[in-house]
């Protein structure tokens, strides 16, 4: 009994920890059940993620020993059949909960959904996956797994953030590039995590530790910048009119012009 409970809080507990920090990170709390409806889409994501690998499984090469493949083989069952289908199978539960939301009004918020989102479909997948393989499994992926599901959500909330914000302010292209990246980005991110693993080599291991490391800094940064912004998205004019991107003061921080 005491080992079952202790599997069950190294399970569950970092995926407390950094929910945990996410949230106190915004400014204006979202409101509880909508964290909650997300935190079980990132649930109901994982049952569609085996109903879409079931499906795709009917294709040999999704269907092969990963140790089987070769490496050209192998980036289209990693980034396909894995990374593809488990970003899309969140980024959907996260749109459809989320993105015309009332209480969606600032960039930070759509990082918060998508990583509850992310951190649900991560917590289903860890109490499955440390109680079949015991302790060190869950201490591994407490610093690995977890906190990599996580960072895809940071990407995937970061450009659907600006995707909303495209659509508030009546720009189609720009709403249509970055809900296209919401998916993409994290779906390499995740592809080049799970392809340096799978790979078996020696080289892509070492990668694989210096990418992650490298993933953590960047995304610490990211949530704190984007934390930090106070304006609600609500208001026209946010793009620069040079290079499009987002400005959130008196020069865009890409091309250096002048926000009028």
């Amino acid at each position: 009994m005491l080992n079952e409970l202790l599997l069950f809080v190294v399970s569950i507990l970092p995926v407390f920890l950094i929910g945990l920090y996410i949230y106190k990170k915004d400014k204006e709390k979202e409101p509880l059940r909508l964290l909650v409806k997300l935190f079980l889409g990132g649930f109901a994501s994982c049952i569609l993620t085996l109903i879409i690998s079931m499906v795709m499984n009917l294709i040999p090469i999704f269907a092969a020993d990963t140790s089987n493949l070769n490496l050209f083989e192998l980036i289209i069952n990693v980034f396909i059949g894995v990374a593809l289908v488990e970003e899309f199978s969140k980024w959907i539960m996260a749109y459809l909960i989320s993105y015309n939301e009332e209480a969606f009004d600032y960039l930070y918020d759509a990082i918060l959904y998508c990583v509850f989102v992310s951190l649900g479909f991560a917590c289903f997948e860890n109490l499955l996956y440390v109680a079949e393989n015991g302790l060190f499994v869950g201490i591994i992926r407490a610093i690995s797994a977890v906190p990599g599901h996580a960072c895809d959500g940071i990407f995937m909330g970061y450009y659907l953030g600006l995707s909303k914000l495209g659509s508030l302010n009546n720009r189609k292209d720009l709403k249509t590039k970055y809900l296209i990246l919401s998916i993409i980005v994290p779906t390499i991110t995740h592809g080049i995590y799970d392809y340096c693993l799978f790979s078996g080599k020696v080289i892509f291991i070492i990668l694989f530790f210096v990418f992650i490391i490298l993933m953590y800094i960047y995304v610490i940064k990211k949530v704190k910048k984007v934390a930090n912004i106070n304006r609600k998205m609500k208001y026209k004019n946010n793009y620069c009119p040079n290079c499009g991107h987002i400005v959130d003061g008196n020069f865009c921080p890409v091309c250096g012009r002048k926000n009028e």
